[in-house]
Order: structure tokens, then C-alpha cells, then sequence
């Protein structure tokens, strides 16, 4: 199953060291003169008159036309002149960019990525401290089309972590915003381009979108003739699972993604050094239509899963509704929530699942027992389907680790099968039969013949350093036996040292054990006086914390020496075992990403049920309205720790547009991203915070929130809302959610107003649910000559002492219909600071004098009254044959009302006329 490379890329060995320096592939989190790097090369990584040397052991190998002959004769050659020009400094891409942060992750000791053992607990693997769960570990090929195609993007990407290539392709007009959209999701490590795109010092607009939004990430500049979209097919039909085939019928005809595709897996094979095993590649093609699409401003805004004032800070919608118990269940929850679902009906499967979880409380506690016990599997599946190119005794050990957690994590199977067997939900029911899959047990028997029954995964660096240690049955191999018996000598021989010399000097000492120091010399003195007063001479590297003393001898230095030989042999004799028996069950091996797949879901849906146990929710509708009845905002929720002041949610095809007034500090703000949060729980099949709630399946989710300079980009207050708004102008539909907060305030009044205006008169020409909140009260007017507009404000109380006449304002945070009747409360701000009270007095009078002029040139037509009458009549008898499910007399009562509101309205409409006469 493994095979050696024919070529050391190797940082640490003298042999190989101008070779190594001659790398056409820049090593991420390496040193380089310029961020964005150039691979230039021309020929195959794989130099076959090279040879690798000074390995610590030569492991077991496959022949050399087993696999990489499939893949060498279908690549291009790269020859060894071409690797020492790419890096002399010859890059392609000139020195003029602008220099990009270096990736924060490390490397390995011979330049690859270190990917490390999946663990039990829930501890993402970081390599920075980011806030976000999902760490830099993915890399990027993007390429463009050129000439008649250029705006047809072609992305693939592949997790260092998780063995999935993910496909997209993007040909619309949004192409731009998708792709980095899509990115921003998966922050990745590293963005590969051509070398085409930044030619002259002149990059495309791809290209300078791309450095703009992702300075954390590494470039990397490679030929244009490996993004070969021939050679990107055949390198997915050789690697793509058999579970997962169905892709090729999907790509095909996607050029450019396959392009991308076929320069990604050439360059992962150089960072990695090693390659994927035949047939093991899950690949799956995923489009943007398929899910809703949140910019990363609108992320960024709502902090969906990351605080914008503490990032480590677990007050976002991923901390709210995390409670998963394994890495992967945490992994998919944040990214539903960053690409929440559009189909009506998955929605609904997952909330009759999550509601199934809160009605069995025997099915509730039985998965959350069942799911806690399981590992990282997709860091498991990773490293089990990548062949590594150097076999060492590093590399040996982690494959046995590997084997062990393979049966782990194959024996909890049969309990979680055992806890599905009785549910009653679709979604439930389709995973309980994805595990009755026969290959598991296949699997499990097959590791059982070779691995010892009592060997298990555990916790701790002597227990694990046994457990590989004794990983392989006896009578297996002859020499493995003589090597364990060996080692077992040598463990106790130290063990009758540090008892002699225990004895000896009369002190209470025992032998431990750590991973660094291996076996040491551990002492707690309470109570004894040490001999003479200091310890004797032959304890040396003695380190003392309060009573406890650590120390060693010379000749148990000599021990551990002998016990590290020992194990370096126990351990290449299990590997030549485990090997033989991965490439006995590799054909089966794929059945994990089902596993990965159910165990990952599961964990989400109990996450999300987990939710409700904390909280009072409830489970959404979904219709052609958005209506919540008391809502609460979910972070602040978590925050107070008890329920915030709800408030009501109304929008229809009839009203959709909502403009909301009210006094700084009213709650506008609170209440906007309440409302975009509960729209994208909904969306994940999660229950929301409400006494009831319906939503529209929002495509796409917009906001326009705060006001900040943006220095890096040199950008003005202004300049960030004018962008941030003409990204929701070209890419708004007649499905999206849009929330706007404070557009216009860093201009003038009058141009703010304007601008307010018109964007208000755009967004009315779509279909799309809007929530507008402003201190422009002039905007109140677009009610009277929209009928699909309607005011809301945040009512505030007043009040006044009666023994110093000072009036204070409440904040109720409770919103109602209508325009506020609060005046200038921005003065009331100004007068709990320290400003003259002269100049509050003089901004009054001026205040009062233009708020005159403006109300008295506002009036309503009852022309436009009547209109409106009809439309909201109109739309809610179409929304009422849609979506009613009222009985006969209840719907009769309803209709009822609605033909006492409308003639409500139109005598409104006939007294404004009558009044206008008289005038």
C-alpha cells in the first residue's frame, strides 16, 4: 500500500539539502522574499534519477507502477533547472504586490504540513488563535476565464484535514461576490492562481479582489498549462471514491473547475509529500444554488460565528447553538450557519428530526452518550487514504496510532445503531440505515485478526506509548515478539533501578513517564529531611516545583536509550503488519465517509435540540411571509442570561418594505439582527426564539450595519457604505433578506437624506424583504406614495421628576407601528455630556426651525390611501389561498376582519379628502 518517493524533499538532511533547495513549491508558513510565490517549473516533481537517502528505516513499499506510474504518465515533467530558477527568485509575478501576512501554521521537519492525531475531546487542531472553529487548513486553485469567458470562475479546494475535493463553478454576473463568499467560508491557507493573472504589475479584478479580502492567506503563482482541465478529469477519475462517482456526470462540462482541480492535486502532492491512494478521493461538486449565500460582511455583522469585540469570546450564533461533541459536528454547524439551506423540504426533515430528539428523551441522552465517544473521523479518513513518500519511524508510529483508532472508532458503531434502531423520523431513519452498512463490521473483523482485542484507544503518553507498543497480536511475527520481550525487560530493569535506588538513599521516589523526557525520576518529600541536606550527587537535570522534585541518573538516560531502541524496532515491525493489513481493507475503507457524514449530522441535530433544552423555542413555519410573534434576539439571550424584551415580526409580499425609526440606544440595531439571526436558524433546521415563527427561504442574506473608517483600504466612512450598498444593489434578488442600519450618516444631511431616497425607491422595485431603520424621519413620507412600505418605531417613555424637573427618558425596546414622534432626540444625548448648555439651546431653536419646514411639505394623497387599501386587501387574500389552513368558520371569521380593515382604511382615505376640502 505505501510507497517510497524517488525524491527527498527534505529540509533536515545534508544529502538532499540543495535539492530541497531547489523546490518548485513554496512551503507554506516558509520565509520568501515576496508573498505571492511562483511555481515555474516544467517537469515532474518525481526526479527518478534521484534517490532518497539517510531515511531513519526503510519501510515496507509498493511497487513503482502501482500508482504514481498511473498519475505520471497523464502530468507534465518538471525538470531540476526549472526547480532551481523557481527558487533562485525568477518569479513570474513581479515584487510590486502588495505583501501579504504570512499563514500562520507550521511545518514539519521535512516541509510538510503537520497534520496532527484526531482526538477524543472536542479541541480543534489550530495553527493560529483565531476565534472561528474552522482553522487555516484548506487550499484554494481559482482560475478565470479569459477573452469572451472572462467572469466564468472555476474553484477547487481540498482540506489538509478532511480528504474532500470540493468543485465550484460560477457563471453568472455575481461570479466575484460568490467566489468570495465561498472563500471566506473556508479561510483558506493558501490561494492558487496563474501565473497569467497578475501580468505587467497589472493584476485582473480577480486577482485584486482576491489579495484585498484575503491578506491572511498565502499566493502562490503557478503556469497556466497546469491548470489543464484533460488532466484535471483524469486525475478525478482516478482518485474519486466508487460511493461518490456520480460527480464525473456533474463536472464533465466544467472546464474551469477541472482546470483548478488538476493544479491543486499536483500541488498537494508536493506540501504534503505524499499522494492519495486510488479509488479513496470523496469529490463532490457543489454549486452556489444550492445553498443561501451570506457575504462576509453580513457574517461579519451579525458575528455569526465570530465576536467583533472579543474573537475568543463564544457570544456568536455558532456559540449560541454549539453544543456538538465531536470536531466534525461542530465543523458542519458552522457551516450551515455561514450557508444555510434553501429546500423547504431538507429543512423540514432536519426540524422533524430535532423535534423526534426533544420528544424521546431516551433517544436524546442515548445519542449524546453514544456520539460523545467518537474521534475526529475525517482527520481519521485523511490520513488513512494518503500514501506517504517517506517511511519513518514518525510516520510508522502515527499509521499504528492510526490502525488503533480505526477499531475505535469502527466498535462504537454497533452502540449507535443500537440507539437509532427505535426512531421514527426520515432523517434519523436514513442514517440509522447508512450504519447498517456490512463493510463496517468487514472492517472491524479484518483489524481484530492482526490487533490485540484489549487494545484501545486511550488518553495519556504512556498508556498510548503501550497500546502501539502491544498494538499487534503475538505469534503474528516472530521478530515483533523477541523486540516487545525486549522492551519489557528494559521497562523493568528501570523500574528495579529507581526502586534500588529508592532504597538506597532512603528516599520515597517512583518512576514517570512523559513523552519529552521518557522515563524519569519523580520525588515528593513531606515530611522527610533529604540527607545532608541537598540530594545526592548522581541526580542530575533536577527541576523542583514547591516538594516535588524531578530528576534523572546517567544510567537511566542509558535505559531510555536502550527502551527508544527497542521501541523503533517494535514499531517497524508493526507497521510492516499494519500495512499489509491496510491494503487488506483499503477497498473498504470508503464506508467511513458515511460514517463521518451520519456521525457529524447526528451531532448537529443534538446540538440543536440541546438548544431548546436551555431555551424557550420553537419550531418554524415556512410560507411566503415572515412573521414572528414575540422574537428575542438569540446572543443577547445567551448574554443576559434571561429573556430580552420580544418584539413582533411582520413582512409580507404586501409589506416589504419596513422602515424603522426611534431615538439612539432605542434597540433598531438589536432588533434588525434579531431578525436576520432568527432567519438564518430557521433555515439551518434549528428552532428559533419566538412563541411562533414563519419565514420566506431567504436565497441570500444582506446587511448594512455600522459605520467605521476602513484604513487599511484608505477608505472614508462614506466610501465603506457606498460599497457596501452597491454590493446589495448589483446583487439583491427578489428572495433576499436585506437589513440596513444608519445608510447616509457620513455625508451631509441633504445628500444623506438623497441617498436614502433612492436607494429606498430601488429596493421597492423588488420583491426582496427589507428592514430599514434611520434617524432620516423624512423617509417616513415613502408610506404615502408606496403602498408596499410601512412605518415601524422603537417607543421610548417619558418622564419627569417632580422635584427636580429633570426628564428622563425609558427605553422600552418594544417596536410599534407608526413614524416615532420622538424630536430631536439626538439633543438629549447631547445634553448628558459635557456641552455648554448655550450651544444645546441654540441646536434646538435651528432643529425645531427645519424640522417646521420639512413636516409641513408632507401630506397624505387619498388617492394613494385607496391604492393602498386595495393592494394590502389584495395581497393578503393571495397570501390567504397560499398558505391558510383554517377551517371553514375560522376562515370565514378571518375574511371577515380583513373586510373591516379595508373599509377602516378607506374611511381614512374619505376623511383626508373631507379635510383637504375644508382646507
Amino acid at each position: 500500500m505505501l510507497r517510497s518517493s524517488t525524491e527527498e524533499v527534505s529540509a533536515g538532511d545534508s544529502s538532499v539539502s540543495c535539492r530541497s533547495s531547489a523546490s518548485p513549491w513554496p512551503r507554506p508558513g516558509g520565509s520568501s522574499q515576496t508573498s505571492l510565490r511562483s511555481w515555474t517549473s516544467t517537469s515532474s516533481l518525481h526526479d527518478s534519477t534521484t534517490a532518497s537517502t539517510n531515511r531513519d528505516f526503510q519501510g515496507p513499499q509498493a511497487s513503482k507502477d502501482s500508482y504514481q506510474g498511473d498519475l505520471s504518465s497523464n502530468t507534465g515533467r518538471i525538470s531540476s533547472s526549472a526547480l532551481v530558477s523557481a527558487r533562485s527568485g525568477s518569479s513570474v509575478w513581479s515584487r510590486g504586490t502588495p505583501r501579504l501576512r504570512k499563514t500562520p501554521c507550521s511545518t514539519g521537519a521535512r516541509g510538510v504540513l503537520n497534520i496532527r492525531t484526531p482526538h477524543a475531546d472536542h479541541t480543534e487542531t489550530t495553527c493560529s488563535s483565531a476565534a472561528s472553529s474552522a482553522v487555516a487548513s484548506v487550499i484554494v486553485a481559482v482560475v478565470e476565464g479569459r477573452g469572451l469567458a472572462r467572469g466564468e470562475i472555476g474553484m477547487a479546494s481540498i482540506n489538509l484535514k478532511f480528504p474532500e475535493l470540493i468543485l465550484s463553478q460560477f457563471a453568472d454576473t455575481g461570479s466575484y461576490a460568490k467566489v468570495i463568499t465561498k472563500l471566506h467560508i473556508q479561510s483558506p491557507l493558501e490561494i492558487l492562481m496563474p501565473d497569467t493573472a497578475k501580468e505587467k504589475g497589472k493584476g485582473t479584478k480577480l486577482y485584486s479582489l482576491l489579495t484585498e479580502n484575503f491578506q491572511a492567506a498565502a499566493f502562490t503563482a503557478i503556469q497556466r498549462k497546469y491548470f489543464n482541465e484533460k488532466k484535471g478529469l483524469e486525475y478525478i477519475q482516478q482518485l474519486c471514491a466508487p460511493e461518490f462517482s456520480t460527480v464525473l456526470m456533474e463536472v464533465q462540462a466544467k472546464y474551469y473547475c477541472l482546470a483548478a482541480a488538476s493544479a491543486l492535486l499536483k500541488y498537494f502532492e508536493f506540501v504534503q509529500n505524499s499522494i492519495y491512494a486510488p479509488k479513496s478521493l470523496k469529490v463532490s461538486f457543489k454549486g452556489s444554488e444550492q445553498t443561501a449565500m451570506i457575504d462576509s460582511t453580513s457574517a461579519c455583522n451579525l458575528e455569526l460565528v465570530i465576536n467583533n469585540r472579543n474573537h475568543r469570546s463564544e457570544y456568536t450564533l455558532l456559540g449560541v447553538l454549539n453544543y456538538t461533541k465531536t470536531p466534525g459536528g461542530g465543523r458542519r454547524l458552522r457551516s450551515n450557519i455561514l450557508e444555510p439551506l434553501v429546500d423547504v423540504d431538507s429543512i423540514n426533515t432536519r426540524l422533524d428530526a430535532v423535534q423526534e430528539l426533544l420528544r424521546d428523551e431516551k433517544l436524546f441522552f442515548g445519542m449524546k452518550s453514544a456520539i460523545g465517544h467518537f474521534l475526529d473521523i475525517d482527520q481519521l479518513l485523511s490520513v488513512l487514504v494518503q500514501i506517504p513518500k517517506q517511511e519513518t519511524v514518525q510516520v510508522a508510529e502515527m499509521k499504528i496510532v492510526h490502525v488503533i483508532q480505526l477499531k475505535h472508532t469502527l466498535e462504537l458503531v454497533a452502540p449507535l445503531k443500537g440507539v437509532l434502531k427505535t426512531c421514527q423520523t426520515a432523517l434519523l431513519k436514513a442514517y440509522y440505515s447508512s450504519l447498517e452498512d456490512s463493510r463496517f463490521d468487514s472492517i472491524l473483523e479484518q483489524i481484530k485478526t492482526v490487533i490485540n482485542d484489549d487494545i484501545s484507544y486511550t488518553k495519556g503518553s504512556l498508556n498510548m506509548r503501550t497500546q502501539k507498543c502491544y498494538a499487534v497480536r503475538p505469534n503474528i511475527n516472530e521478530f515483533l515478539d523477541i523486540a516487545r520481550r525486549a522492551y519489557t525487560e528494559i521497562v523493568d530493569d528501570i523500574a528495579g533501578l529507581v526502586a534500588d535506588m529508592g532504597e538506597r538513599h532512603g528516599l520515597p521516589l517512583r518512576t514517570s513517564f512523559s513523552a519529552a523526557r521518557g522515563f524519569f525520576v519523580q520525588m515528593k518529600l513531606e515530611g522527610v529531611a533529604l540527607p545532608g541536606g541537598q540530594l545526592p550527587a548522581e541526580f542530575i537535570k533536577v527541576t523542583k516545583h514547591r516538594n516535588n522534585y524531578s530528576f534523572t541518573t546517567a544510567d537511566l538516560i542509558k535505559m531510555n536509550d536502550h527502551c527508544e531502541e527497542a521501541l523503533r524496532e517494535i514499531f517497524h515491525m508493526s507497521y510492516v503488519v499494519v500495512c499489509q493489513l491496510l491494503s487488506a481493507v483499503h477497498e473498504h475503507v470508503h464506508c467511513l465517509y458515511k460514517l463521518s457524514d451520519a456521525v457529524s449530522m447526528l451531532d448537529m441535530l443534538l446540538s440543536l435540540a440541546n438548544v431548546c433544552t436551555v431555551s424557550d423555542y420553537v419550531r418554524p413555519e415556512f410560507t411566503d411571509t415572515l412573521a414572528i410573534k414575540q422574537g428575542r434576539h438569540p446572543i443577547l439571550e445567551r448574554i443576559s442570561g434571561q429573556q430580552p424584551v420580544s418584539n413582533n415580526s411582520y413582512i409580507s409580499e404586501g409589506t416589504n418594505f419596513v422602515i424603522i425609526t426611534g431615538p439612539n440606544m432605542s434597540g433598531k440595531s438589536t432588533y434588525l439582527k434579531q431578525v436576520a439571526l432568527c432567519q438564518i436558524m430557521a433555515q439551518i433546521g434549528s428552532f428559533v426564539p419566538a412563541e411562533y415563527a414563519s419565514f420566506r427561504i431567504a436565497d441570500q442574506v444582506f446587511t448594512r450595519i455600522g459605520v467605521d473608517d476602513d484604513f487599511e483600504t484608505n477608505s472614508s466612512t462614506f466610501m465603506v457604505e457606498m460599497k457596501e450598498i452597491s454590493y446589495i444593489i448589483h446583487n439583491v434578488s427578489d428572495r433576499s433578506l436585506v437589513i440596513i442600519d444608519e445608510l447616509g450618516r457620513g455625508t451631509s444631511a441633504e445628500e444623506g437624506v438623497g441617498i436614502c431616497h433612492s436607494v429606498c425607491e430601488y429596493l421597492l422595485n423588488c420583491k426582496a424583504f427589507t428592514l430599514f431603520a434611520t434617524h432620516f424621519l423624512e423617509l417616513c413620507h415613502l408610506e404615502t406614495l408606496y403602498p408596499n412600505v410601512e412605518n415601524q418605531h422603537m417607543e421610548v417613555q417619558h418622564t419627569r421628576s417632580s422635584s427636580s424637573d429633570a426628564e428622563t427618558v425609558i427605553y422600552t425596546y418594544t417596536l410599534s407601528r407608526g413614524c416615532s414622534e420622538e424630536r430631536n432626540y439626538g439633543l438629549r444625548a447631547a445634553e448628558i455630556t459635557a456641552l455648554p448648555l448655550s450651544v444645546i439651546q441654540e441646536a434646538r431653536q435651528v432643529a425645531s426651525r427645519v424640522s417646521q419646514q420639512l413636516w409641513a411639505k408632507q401630506h397624505s394623497d387619498p388617492e394613494v390611501l385607496c391604492q393602498r387599501a386595495v393592494y394590502r386587501l389584495a395581497t393578503r387574500l393571495l397570501q390567504t389561498a397560499r398558505n391558510s389552513r383554517l377551517d371553514s368558520d375560522s376562515l370565514r371569521i378571518y375574511l371577515k376582519d380583513l373586510k373591516r380593515q379595508y373599509e377602516a382604511e378607506l374611511q381614512v382615505a374619505e376623511e383626508t379628502v373631507s379635510m383637504d376640502t375644508e382646507q
